[in-house]
Parts: C-alpha cells; structure tokens; sequence
C-alpha cells in the first residue's frame, strides 16, 4: 500500500514538474509585449520592390532583399550606411531604419525632417530630391503629384514648388477644415484628396458651430480647466459638411453644390481619372438612402445621381468608387445591396454591368487590379467567417477563384508588378508562416515560419467552436481553458465581451484573436470564454441588422445562449461566473448584470454606454433611429431603468477624458445607483479618453485581474 501511494506520488509528479519548468507570463508581459516581443515573429516593413519579383524587409536595422527565385535573402542597408549617406548630403540622421520605399528595382526614397532622398543601395549614395516648406507641425500632410497639402491652425495650405499657399483663412474649433468629418463614420479617415493630375485639391468643411459644446475636464491645471469639444448627440444638431475644390493653377476655390439638408452625409470621396469630376456617396440624416453623385470639379455643379440605395433599415457606404484602370467609362463599387458586401461593375452613366462577386459571404478588402484591369484581387470570408482569403475575381465574366489554402486568416501584400503575392498566414495553433503564392494560386516558397513565442510559457489550451443562437444561427465561440486543465474540477468563468457593429473577436487566428490577458487569467485557474453575438461584423447585413432598434436585446439573447452552453459543461462552476467588457462591451456587461440579473457574480465595465441618447449622431442613429422616432427602444436600452436590479459586484471604469463615451454616462450610473441605494464600485483614470493605453494600462488590467480574483 506504502509502495503504491509512492508510485502514485511520483506519477502525480512528472507534469507537476514539468509544469514547474515553464515559465508563468506577468501581467506586464501580457499588457505590454503581447504586440511585440510575445508577439509571433513577422517581418517589418515587407514591401515589394518596385518593377520586380523582388521582396524586402527590415530586420535588427537592416534592409533586406528576397527574391521568388532563392531562399536566401541578402543584404541591402543597414543603418549605419543609411546615417553616412545622409550626413554626406548634410541631412539629418534616423534613429532607426524605417521609411523606406522602393521607387524601382534599385532606387529607394525616404522623407525624413522635410527633405525627400533618392538612395542608391548598390552605390551607397544619398541625393537630395526635395526640401519640403511644410512646418513640422503639420497636421494630416497629403501628397500630390505636384504638392503637399497639410492644415496648419486650423486652415489649409498648400507647399507647391517650396512655396506655402494659404487656402482658407477662417478655420477655427467651430470650422473645420482639412480633417475627417462624421465622426470618422462611413470609412472616412482623412479630408484632403488630390486630383489625379494634381492640379487640384478637394477637401471637407464641417461647420460645427451649432453643435453642442460639451466641457472635458483638464485636472493636470491649477485650478482644472474645461476644454470645451463640440459633441453631436442623438437627435440633436448635428454639423455640416460641404466639400471645397482649390485649383493650385489659378488659386481659387469653389464648393461643390451638395445642397439641402445641409446635415446630410458626404462620404467616400473619389475624383475620376480625368480630374473633371467628383463623385460622393450621399447619405440621408435616417441614413436609409444613399445617393451616388457626380459633380463638375470646375464649376461645383450637380451632373447627376449615378444611382441611388435604399434600405428599410440602414445603409451604409464604407468604399469611395474605384474606376477601372485604363478605363475611364466603368468603376466598382462596393455594396451589401444583396446581403453581402460585394463588388459591382458599373458604367459611368450609372448602368449595372454585372455583379462580380456573389454568395453568402463578404468581401472584406480589396488589393487591386492586374496590370491588364482584368481581374480583381480581393480579400474575403469566402472559406468561413472566421476565415481570410485571398480571391481573384474576372472584371470580363465575374468568376471568382479563392488563391490561398488552409483554414485561418490570409493577409496578403499584392503587386501588379509581380508574379506573386506574399500571404502571411496564421489559425489558431499556427503563429505565422510567409510564403510566395503565383497568382494561380499555387506555392512558391516559404519565406518565414514563426516560432511559437510562448512556448517557454505555461499557457491554457484555446479552443474555437460554433453553438446556436436562439435564431437557429451559428455563433462563433472562443474558450481558453485554464493552465493545467482538469476536466474533473469546477473552475470560475470570466466572458469578455463587445458585441457591437463592425467588430469580429473570434477569429481563425493565432490564439483565435485572444488576448494574452486572458492567458494570465488562465494561469489564475480561469476559463475565458467569448461569443460574437449578433450585431457583430463580418456576418452580412442580416445578422448585423438583427439588432436594429433595440440595442442589447438580441444580443443579450446570444450571450445567454453561451451562458447556458457554458452551465452546460461540468467542469463550469456557474456560480462563480464574471463578465467583462469595454465600450460597447461596457454597455452589454452592464445590461446582463442588470436586465438579466443573477448571472454573472462579478462584472467589470469600462467606458459603458449607459444612455444611448447620449451617445454621437451618426452611430446611433444608424442603429437606433433618434429618440423622437423610437421611444420605446431608447427607453429600453437606457441601462439607468434597470439599476435597482442589480445583483452582484459591479464595478465601472471610465478615463475622466474620454470623447467618445463621454464620462457623464458611468456619473449618471454612478449618481442613480447612490439615489436608490445600490452599492456599486467605481474606478477613474484621470486625463484618459475612451481606453487606458500605455503604462497605465498595466494598472488598468491589473485593477480588473483583482476584482475577479477577490469576487469570483
């Protein structure tokens, strides 16, 4: 018996002490090298070189060059030599070797302090091409064939010839100029575009002058000082916008006449190839009908409405129109008119050629056209929703052909120049492999295979799988079990939530998209579990648009059948089940603690969304209609009439700062819960806006990590 119990112990031993051996990731590890050092191995700054099946990269500050037809790469620049070129031209030196691009086989050219250089690798010489004028403190610098646009103080200008020309004058906090508008909604991210030829500028104007002025608070002064921002509420003034035309040969500028309602949307903006015209995807107020226009660039005029796309719902352009190369008369433009984003051919008087792609999956990105402007190369969910691919598409016929193998995501770089694209790839176990892919689709070579980064550390298994929803839906699910699983014990369960439009957790990638705070978690003896409910991205327009009008109901509904798949498993201890989530997240962890109230033991809500009444114009009116319009869904995702129904530890975080989700939302929590006598926890990072980024995210994580750990 004694002999047995030895045998025992020493069998109980062995992966005790090989576990032992592993090492344990801190919460500085997993907050702070998660992106770098813990992150799999990639290649920096991989680019094609210019007019050649030729690849470079950076690697430990030096340049280096691959190419389809030898596994090795050699040598190009290292820093040093970079530095010695610059002095020898009497530039400024880089601190690191970074922005680099290739303007042919043997050219590099480099913008660094406001001059730009044209370096010769092989020779080892610098040239001095351009001395830019544009100040250092530029805002949102815009390259032309023949200048740099830039705003400045609030106006716009213009370095033509190392010559500044002013373009507006009146810019101000109220009138914007040069800068995205709408909130950066509708795939807007900047608001300068040269013309093709680069003879002209066209740029926004948001006149924000009857917006709301809403007070952040700066406690860095003595006494704290408001920093007044012009904030847009639901079913308030919101601002409007119009778009200018500069012409840099005679230096005057005319607005296009977009005309009334003046606070409608102008999104995706596109010149065609000639510089002639100017092309907006107009969007209503109710954002349920969008108008593609063509204006003159040279008079402002309206020419006509290309077409026009109406939807019950919402619709939403997220692409600017893209005309074919070498073919002035057709365009594509990007739609979810049948339920999916996909790509359509159109001829430029707005006629229907054909649908290019087609089926129950998306079109998420697209890389470009051959050199012909034959076919079309794209990215999409083709294989899976949680998947990536790399498909090619016929402009002539609309066959599509998917370019990439295996089950994971693909993010591919294309070159019209090249015989190959370079496919990074990644799935759930595989942390990164590059490869030279033909255009036909079949493998070159492989450039890179990435080793595991965590393989010194002691991490939970995470696992991916599809439950139903309520709907009869496949949902997709993500579970990272703890270190040292024991299907026989009962654990706690943290959920991490978000939930809303746009936004994908679930993944077909490295670690399913996780992040490496839940393999801290996992090392606390914690099952974290995600769902992508519906409203989520990437699913098509139906299971986004399920949640129209009443935010947090169905996807409350989705959660809950994770819940339930989750009580389901003996080894869950539904008892002790946390939840938490950020933004979006903030708002659904705070709904499940409260419209269905008992679940969760423990909750953490950063930066919530309490009263949707409150939030932006744009956003909320796509999803929600205004207030006036929908009483009864604002009443009943207003997360303020459900705070007496409170069960459990509820802590809320919000950064003092924040502009998006405005602080006011988590006070008014805070100020009803103290009215009806509700004990809740509640938690600031002072000067932060919408998340807690840099070193102080260290303490943020740390703060969450420790209310699970003293509650569940």
């Amino acid at each position: 018996m004694k002999l047995l119990n030895k045998i025992t112990l020493l069998v109980l031993m062995v992966p005790a002490m090989a576990f032992a051996q592993k090492k344990q990731i801190t919460l500085e590890e997993a907050v702070m090298q998660q992106r770098t050092t813990l992150a799999p191995k990639r290649l920096a700054q991989l680019q094609w070189v210019k007019g050649s099946n030729d690849y470079s990269y950076v690697e430990k500050n030096v340049l280096m060059r691959g190419t389809a037809d030898s596994k090795t790469a050699t040598q190009v620049l290292t820093l040093e030599e970079l530095n010695s070129m610059l002095k020898a031209v009497h530039g400024d030196t880089v601190p690191k070797l970074m922005g680099l691009e290739w303007k042919n086989k043997s050219t590099l050219e480099l913008t660094w302090v406001g001059k730009t250089y044209q370096i010769d690798a092989k020779m080892k010489t610098a040239v001095v091409t351009d001395s830019s004028t544009v100040p250092p403190d530029a805002l949102v610098p815009e390259v032309g064939s023949n200048g740099t646009a830039y705003v400045l103080n609030d106006n716009i200008y213009v370095d033509v010839k190392h010559k500044a020309i002013q373009v507006t004058t009146d810019g101000s906090r109220e009138l914007v100029y040069g800068k995205s508008v709408h909130r950066e909604e509708f795939g807007i991210d900047k608001g300068l575009f040269w013309s093709p030829n680069g003879n002209a500028l066209a740029f926004y104007r948001m006149d924000q002058s009857m917006v709301t002025d809403y007070p952040i608070v700066d406690f860095t002064e003595k006494p704290a000082k408001d920093k007044e921002i012009k904030y847009p509420f639901a079913g308030g003034k919101s601002h409007e916008v119009t778009v200018g035309v500069f012409d840099i040969t005679t230096g005057k500028t005319l607005y296009l006449k977009t005309g009334l309602p003046k606070d409608h949307y102008l999104t995706n903006i596109a010149w065609s190839p000639d510089a002639k015209s100017i092309y907006i995807a107009e969007l209503n107020r109710d954002q349920n009908e969008m108008n593609l226009n063509q204006y003159n660039a040279s008079t402002g005029d309206f020419v006509k409405t290309l077409f026009t796309e109406k939807d019950e719902k919402y619709t939403e352009p997220l692409h600017p129109i893209e005309f074919v190369p070498g073919n002035p008369n057709q365009f594509v433009w990007q739609s979810r008119r049948d339920g999916w984003n996909h790509l359509y051919l159109y001829k430029i008087d707005g006629t229907l050629v054909r649908q290019l792609t087609k089926g129950t999956w998306e079109v998420i990105d697209v890389a470009g056209f051959d050199a012909k402007a034959a076919n079309i190369y794209f990215t999409s969910t083709i294989n899976s929703g949680i998947n990536r691919d790399f498909c090619v598409t016929s402009v002539a016929t609309g066959k599509v052909k998917r370019l990439t193998s295996g089950d994971g995501v693909h993010t591919c770089l294309y070159s019209q120049e090249a015989n190959y694209f370079i496919d990074n790839f990644s799935s759930l176990n595989v942390p990164n492999v590059i490869k030279l892919i033909s255009l036909e689709g079949k493998e070159k070579q492989t450039v890179l295979t990435a080793e595991d980064p965590l393989k010194d550390y002691a991490i939970g298994t995470t696992k991916m799988f599809t439950i139903k929803s309520k709907l009869g839906e496949d949902l997709f699910c993500r579970m990272v079990l703890p270190v040292d699983f024991d299907s026989t014990k009962k654990y706690p369960v943290i959920v991490y939530v978000y939930g809303g439009p746009h936004v994908q957790l679930v993944t077909n990638t490295w670690l399913g998209g996780g992040d490496l705070w839940y393999q801290y978690m996992a090392e606390k003896g914690y099952i974290v579990f995600t769902l992508d409910n519906h409203g989520s991205g990437n699913r098509g327009k139906a299971f986004e648009q399920a949640t129209f009008r009443q935010l947090g109901t169905v996807e409350m509904q989705d959660q809950l059948s994770g819940v339930d798949y989750l009580k389901s498993l003996k080894y869950v201890d539904a008892d002790r089940m946390g939840i938490h989530g950020w933004s979006f997240g903030g708002f659904m962890t705070t709904s499940l603690m409260t419209r269905n109230a008992g679940i969760f033991k423990a909750a953490v809500a950063g930066g919530p969304v309490i009263d949707w009444s409150y939030y932006e114009v744009m956003y909320t009116e796509r999803y929600m209609d205004t207030p006036d319009q929908n009483p009864a869904g604002y009443k009943a995702a207003n997360l303020l009439n459900y705070v007496d129904q409170l069960k459990g530890k509820l802590m809320l975080i919000h950064g003092t700062s924040d502009d998006v989700v405005v602080w006011q939302h988590s006070l008014m929590y805070l100020k009803k819960a103290v009215s009806k006598n509700v004990m809740l926890d509640y938690f600031v990072y002072p000067g932060h806006l919408h998340n807690v980024r840099g070193k102080d995210r260290v303490h943020l994580m740390g703060k969450i990590s420790q209310y699970f750990l003293e509650n569940l």
